[in-house]
């Protein structure tokens, strides 16, 4: 994104001629899906792919937010004294949101603002656009008043705004790959205690292909809720026989011995998803420390399998790009990321083979599916922060 196009799309839009810049990239999960609210780890990485911001400070109480990638929308207007949900305000909900629990928490958000973004993460791919603008605004917001407040309160922050101002009752995975992220870089987040470490991501001439299925996903109206929900009842089920606090607590041996006590297939194979993956992102968090493609690769094809089988969260579309990929030479792995039920799936592929892999997979897709893929390739970005000004 060019730093000179943004400032002359503010001035067209707002007038003003010197607005800060910003910056909060998308993420893709290398592992670990479903998880993060079972009280298990996950495996994410920032990219560069993101949204970027242009912010100045107004002298009265009303704020003004224009999306380049949603003209028709024009500019969204309300005031700091009334920051309610509106449907009607579509994406503006998301740094409303933000900004209501900035102020409720106590921070000194003292007049109105005017912000134009624009992003480049494909919309409803599943690759966390929602958490990127929660995360931009959050930047925006303490820059701006200068407030005194961390990252990993703006990433809470964010997830209050998707459970309690949208409705989704997402994990912390979103934002905390949104607002920890680092170049290069993979997070293995413990979800339960959010202790986290920074894992090199050294691929040895591998590349992370993006295979977007170009089928929306909805997060607030898809099955995801009706997953958590199932999760919590096989929890409830199996603390009948065993002290546990979430699914997370449990390895694939005591889930075994205990699993009798859920008493409902569909129920005990969505658990056995969230046991196993989560065994399986500390494991491939590992292999990718001791420098084992090859094992980090099978994990992330057994994951993919269990999110198709056990979790029912693929759908055609992404199994297709998953088992097609799976085919090629020269692919470490593949599996669905996200939430699922369209969206994207990333494949580890070797850098000089990503043509004829995008050429063969995209090949099948069309033909299967009936529209055309979209292919991308992620490079590992830092976190939600504030761009230098152009000198």
């Amino acid at each position: 994104m060019d730093k000179k196009r943004l400032k002359e799309a503010f001035k067209e839009r707002f007038g003003a001629t010197h607005p800060h810049l910003f910056f909060a990239p998308g993420r893709v999960n290398l592992i670990g899906e479903h998880t993060d609210y079972n009280g298990g780890h996950v495996f994410p990485c920032a990219i560069t792919l993101g949204t970027y911001g242009a912010a100045v400070k107004r002298e009265d109480g009303q704020i003004n937010l224009y999306s380049e990638n949603f003209p028709d929308l024009g500019i969204i207007s309300f005031y700091l004294n009334d920051l309610q949900y509106r449907k009607e305000d579509n994406w503006a909900n998301y740094p409303k949101g933000v900004i209501k629990y900035m102020k409720e928490a106590g921070y000194n958000v003292s007049s109105g603002m005017d912000i134009l973004i624009e992003g480049n993460i494909p919309n409803g791919a599943g690759l966390s656009s929602s958490a990127s603008i929660e995360l931009l605004t959050g930047v925006i917001v303490k820059e701006l008043f200068q407030l005194d407040i961390d990252q990993l309160a703006l990433i809470k922050i964010g997830q209050k705004v998707e459970n309690a101002f949208i409705g989704v009752n997402s994990g912390i995975m979103d934002q905390f790959a949104v607002g920890m992220g680092e170049k290069d870089h993979a997070l293995l987040l413990d979800t339960n205690s959010l202790q986290y470490e920074k894992i090199p991501l050294e691929l040895h001439g591998n590349v992370i292909v993006i295979m977007n299925t170009k089928k929306r996903r909805e997060l607030a109206d898809s099955k995801y809720n009706e997953r958590r929900s199932e999760c919590e009842e096989a929890l409830k089920r199996l603390q009948t026989v065993i002290d546990i606090d979430t699914l997370g607590d449990l390895n694939e041996e005591t889930f075994e011995t205990h699993r009798e006590a859920i008493h409902d297939d569909v129920l005990e194979r969505r658990a056995k998803h969230a046991v196993y993956e989560n065994q399986r992102t500390i494991k491939a968090a590992q292999a990718l420390k001791d420098g084992d493609l090859e094992a980090f690769g099978q994990l992330m094809n057994d994951s993919h399998l269990s999110t198709e089988k056990d979790y029912e969260v693929t759908g055609i579309e992404l199994d297709t790009l998953v088992h097609e990929a799976w085919k090629q030479p020269d692919v470490v792995g593949a599996r669905m990321t996200g939430a699922g039920f369209g969206g994207c799936a990333i494949a580890i592929v070797k850098k000089e083979a990503v043509e004829r892999f995008v050429d063969e997979v995209g090949k099948v897709y069309e033909k299967e599916i009936g529209h055309p893929a979209e292919f991308y390739v992620a490079q590992v970005s830092d976190g939600a922060k504030v761009l230098k000004e152009l000198k």
